[in-house]
């Protein structure tokens, strides 16, 4: 069985799934709702759901006749804290480019380059 981290990533490897998440940071929604932006039947967004659910990422409740869908974030955050690290190193492999390049523009001002 894989790791949660690794279930979460799979999940959120998927553009749908990606989208059906950004919908429900909105608030809950039915499978119907969910299904509206897509060119696919509803047992299919019912596969991607359940994707989701089993990477802890949704929850479905119960209500009346219909089953609506909401968010889990905590998922999420443990991607983000995984990711964090990776970020940080690509600000600050900019802000030395950044520099670099503000350096490059000095010593050209000052060496009078010609175009």
């Amino acid at each position: 069985m894989p790791d949660p981290l690794s279930t979460t990533l799979s999940a959120l490897a998927d553009p749908t799934r990606r989208a059906i998440l950004a919908r429900l940071a909105s608030g809950e929604a039915t499978v119907t709702e969910l299904a509206e932006p897509f060119a696919m039947s509803l047992p299919a967004v019912s596969k991607h759901l359940k994707v989701l659910q089993r990477a802890g990422l949704i929850a479905r409740g119960r209500e009346a006749q219909w089953r609506p869908c909401r968010l889990e974030a905590a998922p999420l955050k443990d991607a983000a804290e995984w990711i964090e690290p990776y970020r940080r190193f690509w600000e600050e492999s900019f802000d030395r480019l950044d520099d670099y390049l503000s350096e490059l523009k000095t010593r050209e001002k000052r060496n009078g380059r010609k175009r």
